[in-house]
Order: C-alpha cells, then structure tokens, then sequence
C-alpha cells in the first residue's frame, strides 16, 4: 500500500498546473451514456475516480479510449450498444459518483440496475433525492441485494423541488430529463461549476436546457442526442489546495491553468488570512513575502459559498495562522476525520458537534498518519509542509481518486515529497 514521505521546510516556489476537474469529468463521462454516437472528453485527470468509471462504462457494453500523455488528457466513449446497464457493486463500491448513471440509463435504455454507491466515510450522501425525481419523472424504483433498480418506458417531464441542494442529485435528474418527453422544471437545484459544465456538454449534444447554474433549470426533452467534443472545468478544489499550499510554505507559488471566477469565495477568505494574491484570467499567485497568516472562521456552504472540499485544506492553513479560528462544517456530518491525525502533528483543535475551533500558530511535528479520505489526505500533505521532520501518510490512494499526480507536482516546485510502494498511473 502506497505511502507519502514529506519533509518540511521549504517554501514553494515556481509554477504548479492545475489538471481537470474530476467531479466535472465523472458526470460528463456518465453523460455519454446518452447517445450511441461517439463523444471525445478533453482535459481529463488522471485520477483513480476516472478509472473506475472506465471499467463501470466497459462492464455496460460501452468501448473506451483513456489517454494520456501525447493524448493530452483525452477520452474516447462510445455507447452505440449498452448490453448490460447494470452499475456493479465490485466497480463501483469505492465511488460515490456511480449514482450519476442511474439517470441517463433509464433515460436511453429504459431501465437501470445501479449499486448503492460507496466512496469516502465522510459522511451521509442520501440518494433518494435522485430517487424521487425519477420517480416523479414515471419511474419505477425497487430495491433488493444492495440494488436500485429503476424502469419506465419513457420518463415523462416533471416538476421538481430539491428538498435540500443535491450536486448529485441535480446532474442525475438533469441528464434524465433531456430526453423525457415533454418540460421538466428543477428548483432548489445545486449551482457548481460541475453543473454548469456537464449542461454545456448536453446542451452541445442537442440538449434544451435553460437556467444551468442558477437554482432553477428547465430541460425540454429531445428524442435524440448526438455526440459531441468537450472540454472539462479545471478543478477549482485541487487549485485551492495549491494556494492554501503556497500559503502556508510560505512561498512564492503561481497556480495555472485554474478559473479564478470558480475560486472567489477560497480566494476572499485567503485574503482575509494575510494572504497576498495576485489574480489573473487563468491563474493565481500566490505570495508570502514574509507576513504572518491571521485566523479567520469559516462556514462551509453550498456554491457560490466557501466549498466543503475546500475545509480540510483550511484548517491545515488555520493551524499556523496567528489566532483562534472557528471552522463550522455544514454540508457533511462526518467530516472532521483529519482532526486527530492534525493532532498528532501538534495541532490544537477542539470539535464539538459541526463546530471546530483551531488555535494556531502552533508548530507542528513530523508524524506517522493515516489518510481517511480525500480532502483530509490533502489536509495532512498540506501540514506535512510545515511539519518539522519527515512526516508518513499512509493509505494515500485516497487522494489518488482526486489529485493527478499530487507528489510530483508539488515536487516540482520545491517540495521533499516522495511515494513509497507502487507508483499509480505508471507502468
């Protein structure tokens, strides 16, 4: 099992690039279960997420095409047979994002035998909100052996109201209702630049959508897609985790190849710390120039709000910034995992309920800790920066579902980090 040795110390210096988003690129890729035409997905990670949606679509009847290198980052999918649309428990057991074929299957085949879905323990991710809209849609919903299964001979337009705000749930049921006969008119729906992504794929496939991102959408079905070229969002998660890097090296840090405008509300609360940041069309300078970091609280929120994914990384930051900060965490139940293992380090975190108080600037140690997920890895290689001696994350095949490549990159601009045990992405 793969492992990180960080050695702390050194600021980071030069430019790091940021790659696709994956929770951009795991939609899009369900999305092409829509049409039996070819569809040709560009800037896609190299993530371990990405690959197991691969396997998910080939184990359906879909033919695959992943490259990389000289292939820039670009898939190949074609769904002109779905032979067995059935989503896997061995696939999909360790990805959250197999929900997302549950709507375009049905929608296509008219039936969809999905797995219930697996991923991070961060927390509850209910998928009866994707489940109540199929249904209001005409499907029909069972459940046995661990399965969802869904049918209906045409899904029919509908109007929905999201109970709570679903990322999720709105892409699955968007994607439902472009081929539904009739409108389908979404409320109280999730704003992320994901959203507004995979509707700009659709609507290039022959899609009528209206609204995407805002918290109203409205979809006129279409009997018929077509395929399409598309390009995915930069992941706005993985370049907020570089600056709060180049942030709390104390560093010199340019972050390309990123949309600022996806950023604004990490960018204002970085700002808020001390942080001087020097924003572009695509990228972000980072600088430290020798000024102390400042706490400040934060809350997680849906989008356009401070983003959940971006927590982790933040309270790295608040460990070392002068003061008290509070960090309240709304989105997820269970996502304060990273608390002990930053306290084993030397932190000084205290937690009641969704509420975390960070009592900074405390110097941290190099530790032997244990990834439980995918931000809370990202949080530990952060503190491991910082961290006097030679720090050991174990189990970081956690943040090899999201980060491309995360060791070299950081590498490349200055830091000491290295793997230790089989190298993923490599031969």
């Amino acid at each position: 099992m793969d492992k990180f040795v960080v050695r702390g110390g050194n600021p980071l210096l030069g430019t790091i690039k940021v790659s696709g988003a994956k929770n951009s690129a795991l939609p899009c890729m369900a999305a092409a279960i829509l049409t039996a035409d070819e569809v040709v997905l560009e800037n896609i990670p190299q993530v371990r997420d990405i690959e197991t949606e691969r396997k998910l679509l080939e184990s359906m009847g879909a033919q695959v095409e992943l490259g990389y290198g000289r292939a820039q980052h670009r898939t190949t999918i074609q769904c002109a047979i779905l032979s067995d649309p059935v989503a896997k428990y061995e696939i999909v057991k360790t990805m959250r994002a197999s929900s997302l074929v549950l709507g375009p299957l049905v929608a296509r085949t008219g039936m969809a035998r999905v797995a219930l879905p697996g991923g991070c323990s961060i927390g509850d991710r209910p998928i009866d909100l994707h489940l109540k809209g199929l249904e209001l849609m005409g499907a029909k919903i069972t459940q046995d052996h661990g399965y969802l299964q869904a049918t209906a001979d045409r899904l029919k337009g509908a109007h929905i109201v999201f109970d709570k705000i679903t990322v999720t749930g709105t892409e699955d049921l968007l994607m439902a209702a472009t081929m539904a006969e009739g409108e389908t008119l979404m409320e109280n729906c999730a704003q992320e630049p994901e959203v507004t992504d995979l509707a700009a794929m659709l609507i290039g496939m022959g899609a009528k959508i209206e609204g995407a991102g805002t918290s109203t959408i409205r979809v006129t079905g279409v009997d018929k897609l077509h395929g399409v070229r598309h390009r995915i969002n930069p992941d706005r998660i993985e370049a907020g985790t570089f600056l709060v890097a180049g942030a709390i090296s104390g560093g010199d840090l340019n972050v390309d190849c990123c949309n600022p405008e996806h950023l604004a509300a990490v960018i204002q609360k970085l700002e808020e710390c001390g942080v001087r940041m020097d924003v572009g069309k695509e990228n972000i300078r980072v600088r430290s120039e020798g000024g102390k970091l400042r706490a400040a609280d934060i809350t997680t929120v849906e989008y356009p709000g401070f983003p959940t994914d971006m927590q982790a990384q933040y309270m790295a930051l608040a460990t070392q910034s002068e003061g008290t900060s509070t960090i309240t965490e709304n989105i997820f139940e269970n996502r304060f995992m990273h608390v002990s293992e930053l306290s084993r380090m030397g932190a000084d975190i205290k937690v009641q309920g969704r509420t975390a108080t960070v009592r900074g600037r405390t110097p941290l140690s190099s530790a032997a800790v244990m990834c439980s997920d995918l931000r809370a890895s990202a949080s530990l290689v952060l503190a491991a920066l910082v961290a006097d001696g030679e720090t050991i994350l174990d189990r970081v095949y956690h943040i090899d579902r999201g980060y491309e490549h995360i060791e070299e990159k950081l590498r490349g601009v200055g830091a000491q980090i290295r793997r230790m045990g089989d190298v993923f992405g490599k031969k």
